[in-house]
């Protein structure tokens, strides 16, 4: 165990990231941010990890100085915090929490290198699962803790008083991770101990499993540097088959329509529904665990189905559950009744989200020429970030005009996605049909 405890400091750093991604979009419109500002500090936060992860990847890949990168990496995010905390700056908020994301991704890569530290590279996967495990956990804890710190101070204190608070204790649970993580670390190990980024890309690339933070943060930076390290995208896309093309356009459509609908949804729920932050806490807590639960049972089904298929569905689903959100909080205000429909509503989302994510790798890795897979991969990473940034962007814009109309549009491009998926479900259906017609004769 002692090799590994510096996951333990990972997992403290990630309760302080995961109770920050939510606690500083409501803490910006605590300040009064507006709808508009909102989504860009969504689009800023959802582009900021993908220059981290491939700044600090490939010093560590070249360089070997690990360690330091991810004291360097928490160090700047528990400056982002503090410095978010003693603003009440719309820029200055976006730009901290624009460095705090930076740092997340940047971290990323560099704990990807670590964990495979004295193991053979059979067992990477199954290292990379067990990160995974220390970081969506920890994750999830820190919605908890968001949930009930928020709730407890809110009301004796006001709701930006614990927000403000909340926002130290992540600092100070940070920087305390930094603290363990200098005495747990593995020491750097000499230039022909460092394993190959080649090698690691291709492990990564075989790494099935997804952290709990995808349910609302669906982009991995340091999956995106491992995959796209070797990366020529001229000869990617030249190498695309019909069928991969029509995907990708169907996944800029989608996650354009997620960036869409989670943009604005904190000022949604807070301002135009009236919730507390203790309840918008809970309500992403649910769609988070909802995902982490149903992961393992969304792998089965796409092993025993078409993953094309099962992805349809889970779109459809997102289609509906965007703007049913929105529904609901007409039809039902900040009641009981109205944040328990709103309860299954995320849940469902968590949900249809495990089986999209899930069906995406499947359905990638299917669909790209052997030779270009992995590469395919991190396309599929960094196409899915840029479109969520400028969902986010749009939703701020939408959401401003009227949140139905936000949440509408969001269901809408998810929609066009699914039907492409199921163009592409067609596809591959007639093909092996046919293919199977001509084995037959």
């Amino acid at each position: 165990m002692a090799g590994t405890r510096w996951l333990s400091a990972w997992a403290l750093a990630s309760v302080a990231f995961g109770a920050a991604s939510l606690l500083v979009p409501l803490y910006f419109v605590a300040i009064g941010g507006e709808t508009l500002m909102l989504g860009v500090l969504a689009g800023v936060a959802a582009a900021a990890g993908a220059p981290g992860a491939l700044v600090f990847g490939r010093v560590a890949d070249r360089t070997g100085k690990r360690r330091s990168l991810v004291l360097l990496a928490l160090g700047l995010a528990t400056a982002a915090l503090v410095l978010v905390s003693l603003t009440e700056r719309a820029w200055l908020v976006i730009a901290g929490n624009g460095l705090l994301w930076f740092a997340s991704g940047a971290v990323a890569p560099v704990l990807t290198l670590l964990v495979t530290v004295g193991t053979v590279e059979r067992d990477w996967p199954a290292r990379f699962a067990l990160l995974n495990r220390y970081q969506g956990w920890g994750w999830a804890g820190g919605l908890v803790l968001g949930l009930l710190w928020t709730t407890l101070l809110s009301g004796p204190l006001g709701p930006l008083f614990a927000q403000q608070t909340l926002l130290w204790v992540c600092a100070l649970a940070i920087g305390a991770a930094a603290v363990l993580a200098g005495g747990w670390l593995p020491a750097d190990p000499p230039e022909p101990a460092r394993p190959r980024g080649s090698r690691i890309a291709r492990a990564v690339a075989r790494s099935r499993r997804l952290p709990v933070r995808s349910a609302t943060f669906p982009v991995g930076p340091g999956r995106l540097y491992w995959l796209t390290r070797s990366m020529h995208p001229r000869e990617v896309v030249a190498r695309f088959s019909p069928n991969l093309a029509v995907y990708f356009a169907a996944v800029v459509a989608v996650f354009l329509g997620f960036g869409v609908f989670w943009g604005p949804l904190p000022l949604y729920l807070s301002r135009s529904l009236g919730y507390e932050s203790g309840v918008v806490f809970a309500l992403y807590l649910v769609s988070s665990v909802g995902s982490a639960l149903f992961y393992d049972r969304a792998g089965a089904l796409a092993e025993r189905y078409s993953p094309s298929g099962l992805q349809v569905g889970g779109l459809l689903a997102r289609a509906g559950l965007h703007p049913a959100v929105a529904v609901a909080g007409l039809w039902l205000p900040a009641t009981l009744a109205g944040t328990a429909v709103n309860g299954l509503l995320f849940l469902l989302i968590g949900v249809a989200w495990a089986v999209i994510a899930v069906t995406a790798a499947s359905l990638v890795t299917r669909l790209a020429p052997a030779a270009i897979r992995g590469e395919a991969l991190g396309l599929y990473t960094a196409i899915s970030g840029l479109a969520n940034g400028v969902g986010a962007v749009l939703g701020g814009w939408l959401g401003g005009v009227d949140f139905l109309l936000a949440f509408a549009v969001a269901g809408a491009l998810v929609f066009v996605g699914a039907l492409l998926v199921a163009v592409v479900w067609r596809r591959s259906a007639a093909a092996s049909l046919a293919d199977g017609s001509l084995s037959v004769q």
